[in-house]
Parts: C-alpha cells; sequence; structure tokens
C-alpha cells in the first residue's frame, strides 16, 4: 500500500545531532500483484517497489517510496512515486498523522495527496485518509484515448480502515483488514462503480507475505467506461474478484 519510505533532507539528517538520534532505512519488495486498497495497481501484474525512511526520536519522520504501475493496457501510468511526513508516538495507546503526497507520470496529467491518521491499542488500529485535493498536470498527451485531468477538493473521498495484527508461538504473523473506500474522486480514479468493502487476511513468516484480499464490489466498470480515459479496457481489473498476493521485502539499516 502506499505509504513506506523516506525523503532525506540535509534538515532532516541534521537534526539527528545532539542527544535525539535519527534513523535511516531502506526497503525493498517485489510482489505478483500491487493493491491499494483492495484495488490492483498493476491490472494483476507483478510489482516492484521500495524506499527510503528516516525517523526521528521526537517522533518526526518522513519518506519516499516508489512502485511500477499500470490500469489498464496502454494507459499514460508507469510509476507511483510518494512522498510523506508526519509525527507518531504512545506507548500503551499510539498515535500516528501526517500528510501523502501521491506523484505519477507527467502524461497521466494528475497528482494528489491525502491528510491520514491513526491510532492504536495492541494489535488494533483505525486509520482515516481523507483527500487533500488533486492537482491537474500541464500534458499534451491525447493518444487514442483522450486522457484528462480533474479537479476534486478537499474532503471529495475517503478511506477509513481497521486492521488487527498478531504473531503466534511458531512466528507466523497473520493480518486482518478491513476497509470502506467512498467519494467522487475514488471512482474517478480507480474506476468502482460505487463505494466499496474491502477485506483481507494476511501471512507473514520471515521475509515472505501471502494475502487474500476481496471487495464487495459485484464488478467494475464496463470496458471502455473509465472516466478519465473513455477508451481504456479495464476489464482485465477484475477488482470484483478474490485476490491472492505473494510478497518479498527486506529492510536495510544505512
Amino acid at each position: 500500500m502506499k505509504r513506506s519510505g523516506i525523503w532525506i533532507t540535509t534538515l532532516a539528517l541534521s537534526m539527528g545531532s545532539g542527544t535525539a538520534m535519527a534513523q535511516i532505512t531502506a526497503n525493498a519488495s517485489v510482489t505478483n500483484n500491487y493493491l491499494w486498497r483492495g484495488l490492483t495497481q498493476t491490472i494483476n501484474k507483478p510489482a516492484v517497489q521500495g524506499g527510503l525512511d528516516w525517523s526521528h526520536d521526537s517522533g518526526f519522520y518522513a519518506g519516499t517510496w516508489v512502485s511500477n504501475v499500470e490500469y489498464a493496457p496502454g494507459d499514460p501510468y508507469s510509476y507511483e512515486h510518494d512522498l510523506y511526513f508526519g509525527f507518531s508516538g504512545g506507548d500503551e495507546i499510539t498515535y500516528d498523522i501526517g500528510w501523502l503526497y501521491y506523484n505519477y507520470d507527467s502524461l497521466a496529467n494528475i497528482d494528489f495527496h491525502e491528510l491520514y491518521g491513526t491510532i492504536g491499542y495492541g494489535g488494533f488500529s483505525a486509520t482515516a485518509y481523507l483527500l487533500g485535493g488533486t492537482e491537474a498536470k500541464e500534458s499534451d498527451y491525447e493518444g487514442d484515448f483522450g486522457v484528462t485531468g480533474a479537479d476534486f477538493g478537499f474532503g471529495q473521498a475517503y478511506y477509513l480502515s481497521l486492521d488487527y495484527e498478531f504473531e503466534t508461538e511458531s512466528g507466523l504473523v497473520i493480518g486482518l483488514h478491513a476497509g470502506q473506500h467512498d467519494g467522487d474522486f475514488m471512482t474517478w480514479f480507480n474506476f468502482a462503480t460505487d463505494s466499496y468493502i474491502d477485506y483481507a487476511i494476511s501471512f507473514g513468516v520471515n521475509n515472505f507475505t501471502f494475502t487474500i484480499s476481496d471487495t464487495d464490489l459485484d464488478s467494475t466498470l464496463s470496458p471502455g467506461s473509465a472516466p478519465y480515459a473513455p477508451g481504456l479496457d479495464i476489464s482485465g481489473n477484475d477488482n470484483g474478484e478474490p485476490k491472492f498476493v505473494l510478497s518479498y521485502s527486506m529492510d536495510f539499516d544505512l
């Protein structure tokens, strides 16, 4: 999902001086399908992903993360590059608030950003994402699809999720997830026919994670009806069908 990695700046590195310490880590992963909120971002094809993370003892962090994407054959999207920063903390009850920016190819003609907040207790967590707005880019791309940007304002989409994670005595990490996505921008961007609920169960051991994910969508939009590009064939997304995802990820201290 989106929101891993880190953007390192001279200012951020300088915050590691004195008694407070900063940590820099890198991450890399491969997966047979990149899912975002239960919907494929690669028309059910593999993705290679990675990022950098910086975190400070005070609770501040920042990040960057990148992945290949493809929403339909021939579309103008080839990569997603995320930037984020926030503040987290707490002991028994934890919290995390921040801002997340999604950047795509200039030909894709749009970026967007969200505000998010999470509260956790034990293995439980509840998260809310709220659309901050979109930024249409200058693009001469027309291709065969007439790709256009769009202007969506604050609060025109949201995502709410509940998660629970626990580890068995054998070291197997099991995660349970349920989320709801709604709003005009959600329908425009990811071709869902209406608001929807996604749910998943994941099993993690060592660096491997196997996830079974599904939504309550009856189907995605019909071929040729993608809002931002009416000529695209989005029938291969199959976002109304169960998806089985195997991922391998690694973290590195820098």
